[in-house]
């Protein structure tokens, strides 16, 4: 697999969010939100957008680049917006569902367990990734429940989290740029191709729910083949699809990895039955396009595990130089290249080798990938701005030239020229061939076996005799490792040796066409001189036989396995039973053969030097003939580990030994003695070849079992390693961009304090103005902070005033000029001060002095407040008068005497309870009247000249006059007028006081009023 996945595309499906499920056990999905830049107010949106109704059925852990020395606000903004519980993390905090956690300032954040833990940053500031980091542990803990969501943000942070999550069959989100405050983090993520939703924060909830509900909200589908025909049926139509409109068959893949990236791509569309989903796919192009992408993901970066790479630089790197002489060329072949990454640091190897020898030679990097796109990136050389977490300084300045805005590097030219990219199926396009050197890393691990071990032949085809092979850290050579030598077992570091029999050339015919199919010809010796070609196999045997001068004699390998026969050797050997491959000399070895020879290619495996045994008992034909057996090792030039040793086995008839000439009838008992001996003898040589021949079945078979071992060992780590990747991801960052978006970070928060501060500012301005109190705040030294503008009033304040010591400012206040006394006192005593003060214009306040006090309780200064109490005071004073008059009033009413008020005009104004009792009218009734119709038609004229009186004089000495009552009756009365003057002196009623004296009817005095 190389290269990357789909890009954003929406499912015409999810219109309608179906509600969030509860998970059916302890696990539900995790959704980590990395932001920088402008996250503050995507994180609301985002949080918004949640329904008010119901829990979403998962947990949101969120990251954001923060300042390391600045306590974060972003807990309590959250919360405002959510109804879930929002947390600031501490160590070890196990995760909840529908809770919300925040990372704290200067912490990276992993999972383990579903726990989140906290560790010091190890990166130093400006080059942490955090949300890269979260998200990478992320999916290692939680696979494919886990759920990265990127927002705004400057840089490339989270870009590489996301591979990460896809990795593992997860699901990714990012926020549309355009909606994004800062779109770098956004746009870096979407150049993946891996990003399933593109969506503004406000519309991700919805769409969210309606994944996780899909996705984890019913028990999950079987992921194997073998026991669903129709379910491998379905995965066949789709292999076919993917081969008609991509041209690439991935049917010899295994099939739990390609279910499971199928499978996550109907969750995307919220599709339940596989059937469905081929439905959906020969009816949308573009998600064949999506699956495709799915299924080359490809983890990859500068200098992926560097011990490996140590390895790569320190002992396969120079082998590739070793005997050429200069001008010679290096040819290095990178297959399933994804993004070009591996490619460029293993051109970056070679450039430094060159540089350390000080010799010119040709070196050509070849780099293929079967995903367009990803060899489009690799060969523009444009990497995000965070690769340099991955690369030495010195290497990133040597080799990378930073972009104007420092938000990506460009691979430098003279390395991009090393390099050729191209298009290229490893498993139907030709091979590259005559290489020094094969990365193909992490790539085998998603194929079966059978298409593993063509790969692996066709590898051996392309190196050069002593070419290197460089594996991923979960894949080995399999079973050809006959042809291969371990250079490195932990790094997967390999060497070609040559392959005698043949064995590659069947594979090759899978791949090649038939032209392409030659002899394997033996390399060039090595050495600074220049030497020809390696004899032929068939020269070699007879250039050893005639130094040994043997007529019959096989060309063979430690194994035994036969290379070259030469002369008529079926006196020996036979063919044996069983499928004809490749024929080994021991099998084929005739009776009393076999077991001197293998003990004898032991010997001369171990020893390197000639084995000889003579008169070997080998049946022929039905009887036994005596043969010497000879196995000398064969000099193939100068020697190296890429080559398996090679040995000659000569099997020459012995000479017959000469009969006696005469038998004798009876033997002595020294004859006797001796033949005992001689056959002891024999039984003894016999004895101790058994026993060499068992020490060496012993040896083999404990050589078996250590390689049986470390396969087994080699098998485990493989099955441990597929579970869980380790793919490192690149993690880097500018320093002063991350410082950037720090102080981004601080200030939106800031911002939103700010304006909460401002909201309460003009809350309190406008409630002091409101309750029309002036106010002044005063410091340590009197001098003025602040005042509220109805303060004015009383002590003539301006803006510029603020920062004077208030006793410099002239007030309006009336016989009070002790201020900065009182001020004084209570900074002493602290004890509040209150007095009444009066100004100019007449107004009254109470000014209050309390000491200014902070929430910790610390004095700051004073506060003088200035309550208006004009209305008060004039309400006093108002009250004061009106008791005055009511106690006037209580001696009207209770008087005995008829007193009442009249007008100008005589219009009755008051009428007291004494003369109702003497005249018989009610008040209401006398309201209505006027007095003339209470003075007899005689007394009128005086009572009009009464009246004129009155109105130069206030007081009339009292007189006689008559009055008449309701019932008609006529009343002599003394009667007191006396006139009311207004404000003006001007009289505007008159106030009489009657009291009744006795008279006769129809008697009646001078007239008066």
């Amino acid at each position: 697999m190389a290269s990357k996945g789909p890009g954003s595309k929406k499912s015409p499906s999810t219109a309608a969010a179906p509600p969030a499920p509860t998970p059916t056990n302890s696990q539900f999905p995790i959704v980590g939100i990395g932001a920088s830049a402008g996250g503050l107010a995507a994180f609301e949106a985002f949080f918004s957008g949640m329904p008010d109704h119901k829990d979403p059925g998962m947990a949101f852990v969120l990251v954001q680049h923060l300042a390391p020395d600045h306590s974060s606000l972003l807990t309590e903004l959250m919360q405002r917006h959510t109804r879930m519980q929002v947390v600031e993390v501490t160590d070890g905090m196990l995760v909840q569902i529908n809770c919300a956690y925040i990372i704290p300032p200067n912490r990276d954040m992993a999972f383990l367990n579903g726990a989140l833990h906290l560790l010091e940053p190890s990166a130093p500031r400006g080059h942490r990734l955090p949300i890269d980091f979260l998200f990478r542990s992320l999916a290692q803990d939680q696979r494919e429940r886990a759920i990265g969501i990127v927002l705004s943000g400057t840089g490339s942070d989270g870009t590489l989290g996301l591979r990460a999550i896809k990795d593992e069959g997860g699901m990714a989100m990012v926020q549309n740029p355009a909606s994004a405050e800062y779109d770098g983090m956004p746009r870096s993520s979407l150049a993946t191709g891996l990003v399933d939703y593109e969506l503004p924060p406000a519309e991700m909830p919805a769409q969210l729910m309606a994944y996780v509900a899909h996705a984890f909200g019913r028990p999950p589908r079987a992921v194997t083949t073998t026991s669903a025909p129709q379910t491998e049926n379905a995965l066949k139509k789709i292999f076919i699809l993917l081969r008609t409109h991509t041209s690439h068959d991935f049917s010899q893949y295994k099939p739990s990895t390609i279910y499971r990236r199928i499978e996550r791509r109907m969750a995307v569309h919220q599709i339940d039955a596989l059937d469905d989903y081929v439905k959906f796919l020969q009816h949308t192009t573009a998600e064949v396009d999506a699956l495709f992408n799915d299924l080359l993901i490809g983890v990859t970066n500068f200098f992926r595990d560097p011990e490996a790479f140590e390895v790569l630089e320190t002992q396969v790197v120079p082998k590739l130089f070793e005997g050429k002489p200069a001008g010679a060329v290096v040819r290095a072949w990178s297959a399933g290249c994804s993004t070009g990454e591996e490619a460029y640091s293993i051109a970056i190897l070679l450039q430094e080798r060159l540089e350390a020898l000080k010799l010119s030679y040709k070196v050509q990097v070849f780099a293929t990938d079967i995903d367009s796109r990803a060899i489009a990136t690799a060969r523009a050389g444009l990497y995000p701005a965070s690769i340099a977490e991955d690369i030495t300084p010195e290497r990133l300045a040597r080799f990378f030239t930073a972009e104007p805005d420092g938000s990506a590097y460009r691979v430098h030219k003279s390395i991009r020229d090393m390099l050729v990219f191209s298009e290229h199926n490893l498993v139907k396009d030709p091979p590259f061939s005559k290489l020094d050197l094969i990365s193909c890393r992490n790539l085998l691990i998603y194929m079966g076996s059978d298409l593993q071990k063509k790969v692996m032949a066709l590898f051996h085809y392309a190196l050069l005799p002593g070419g290197m092979l460089f594996l991923g850290s979960s894949e080995t050579v399999g079973e050809l490792g006959d042809v291969f030598a371990v250079l490195d077992r932990k790094a997967k570091a390999y060497q070609r040796k040559e392959d005698f029999q043949g064995a590659q050339r069947a594979a090759l015919g899978r791949f090649l066409p038939p032209a392409a199919i030659k002899d394997v010809t033996l390399p060039p010796a090595s050495g600074k001189l220049p030497t020809p070609l390696k004899l032929s196999l068939r020269a070699l045997t007879e250039q050893t036989l005639l130094l040994q001068l043997a007529p019959v004699a096989a060309l063979v390998n430690a194994q035994g396995d036969i290379l070259y026969l030469h002369g008529r050797t079926g006196m020996f050997l036979e063919p044996a039973p069983g499928e004809a491959g490749i024929n080994n000399i021991v099998k084929m070895a005739r009776e009393g053969l076999r077991r001197e020879l293998t003990t004898a290619l032991h010997k001369a495996a171990n020893s390197k030097e000639r084995v000889q045994t003579a008169n070997l008992r080998v049946k022929t034909n039905g009887h036994f003939t005596p043969v010497n057996l000879t196995v000398c090792p064969v000099d193939t030039g100068p020697p190296s580990a890429l080559e398996s040793p090679l040995y000659l086995v000569v099997l020459e008839e012995a000479p017959a030994q000469e009969a006696p000439a005469q038998a004798l009838p009876l033997l002595s008992a020294s004859n006797h003695t001796q033949d005992t001996q001689a056959q002891i003898a024999e039984l003894n040589e016999e004895l101790q070849a058994k026993e060499e021949y068992l020490h060496a079945a012993n040896e083999e078979l404990e050589t078996s079992n250590e390689e049986l071992k470390s396969s087994n060992e080699e098998m485990q780590s493989i099955n441990e390693e597929l579970q869980s990747t380790n793919e490192e991801l690149e993690t880097s960052k500018e320093e002063l961009q991350s410082i950037n978006e720090e102080l981004a970070t601080v200030n939106t928060e800031l911002q939103t304090k700010v304006t909460d501060l401002s909201r309460a500012n003009n809350d309190m301005n406008n409630l002091l103005a409101g309750t029309g109190i002036g106010t002044i705040f005063l410091d340590h030294a009197l001098h003025i902070l602040r005042f509220t503008p109805a303060v004015t009033q009383i002590i003539h304040l301006i803006l510029s005033d603020v920062g004077r010591p208030v006793g410099h400012i002239a007030s309006n206040l009336v016989g009070y000029d002790r201020l900065v006394a009182d001020v004084q006192q209570v900074l002493v005593s602290l004890q509040a001060h209150e007095i009444d003060v009066q100004t100019i214009d007449r107004k009254h306040y109470t000014m209050r002095i309390l000491p200014y006090r902070t929430q910790d309780n610390v004095v700051e200064g004073v506060v003088i407040t200035f309550v208006d109490i004009t209305e008060m005071v004039r309400t006093r004073e108002a009250l004061r008068t009106a008791n005055e008059q009511l106690r006037l009033a209580v001696v009207v009413r209770d008087a005995f005497d008829a007193i009442t008020v009249q007008d100008l005009n005589g219009s009755i104004l008051a009428w007291n309870p004494g003369a109702v009792r003497m005249y018989g009218w009610s008040e209401t009734e006398a309201l209505a009247m006027n007095v003339s119709a209470r003075i007899p038609a005689a007394q009128h004229g005086s009572a009009l000249a009464r009246v004129q009186q009155l109105s130069q004089a206030q007081t009339l000495e009292p007189y006689l006059t008559q009055r008449l009552a309701k019932d008609g009756s006529v009343l002599e009365v003394s009667l007191t007028s006396t006139a009311l003057l207004n404000a003006s002196g001007q009289v505007y009623a008159i106030a009489t006081t009657e009291r009744a004296k006795e008279v006769e009817t129809g008697q009646q005095n001078g007239g008066g009023l």
